[in-house]
């Protein structure tokens, strides 16, 4: 792997001066140590060949400190009359159709603000950190699927599309990704990574799941508490990085530079 900066832009009144963080994955054995570092796959660019990641506050489950909770008991409950079955598919097993493209674009134009038409689709499937498909059916029609790339000790929750209609009456995004979240920790999987958490829109990651952990940009912290105030604070923030706006900096140093 290969992990280089990207100049952003600069502000002189609070001397920040920006660079996006990122890494490129030379081998495919090198996924769980990039997922590691904090690093996530990009897609934001169909013409790009390599297979690119980039540093953000993103989150995490780890195995060990997983619980159970009250909301996903209820959400459980909640779907158990569906019936809803699970396949996994690995990708070079997928058969991709006009009905499934159709299902998912029709996802992306309700939920995503068109930033996923088919040509995006289309590339998640060229990328190596696309592995298998979670395909979730009632009554053998297509309710979910959820893109992961998965290895022996992690997975990687990318992009899920599922059936709006259910969403009237049934939480299914939840919980789709609770299911996914239970079938990896009940499959030996250490850690499953579950994207960006920014702002109050992700709040519900950290309502729904226990045993989290962010990446603060040192290493990955158990503080849910500080995830939770830093998500309600991003909308307003500008800029100033946090070691600035630290009303003790040295302070800051010595709580994040510490040896664990």
């Amino acid at each position: 792997m290969k992990i280089f900066f990207s100049e952003s832009k600069a502000d002189y009144a609070t001397y920040t001066f920006n660079y996006g963080i990122y890494c490129l994955q030379e081998n495919p054995d090198e996924l769980d140590a990039i997922l590691d570092q904090g690093f996530l796959p990009y897609s934001g660019n169909p013409q790009l060949t390599s297979d690119l990641f980039y540093l953000a506050r993103s989150l995490r489950i780890n195995a060990e400190l997983h619980q159970e909770t009250s909301e996903n008991r209820r959400v459980n409950r909640k779907l158990e009359p569906e019936n809803i079955q699970l396949e996994i598919v690995a990708k070079s097993d997928f058969v991709r159709n006009d009905a499934f493209d159709l299902f998912c674009e029709a996802y992306a134009a309700e939920r995503m603000n068109g930033q996923m038409p088919l040509e995006r689709i289309n590339y998640l499937f060229q990328r190596s950190t696309c592995t298998h498909l979670f395909c979730y059916t009632k009554n053998e029609q297509p309710v979910g699927y959820v893109i992961c790339a998965l290895t022996e000790t992690s997975l990687q929750y990318w992009f899920s599309f599922f059936d709006l209609s259910l969403m009237q009456n049934l939480p299914i995004g939840k919980w789709m990704m609770g299911h996914v979240i239970q079938w990896a920790l009940q499959n030996g999987r250490q850690y499953i990574y579950l994207g960006t958490c920014y702002e109050e829109k992700s709040l519900y990651k950290i309502r729904d799941f226990k045993g989290l952990q962010f990446f603060d940009g040192y290493r990955w912290n158990a503080d849910v508490a500080l995830l939770k105030a830093k998500c309600k604070t991003d909308a307003a923030r500008g800029f100033g990085d946090d070691l600035k706006l630290s009303e003790d900096m040295d302070g800051y140093l010595e709580r994040h530079l510490m040896e664990e």
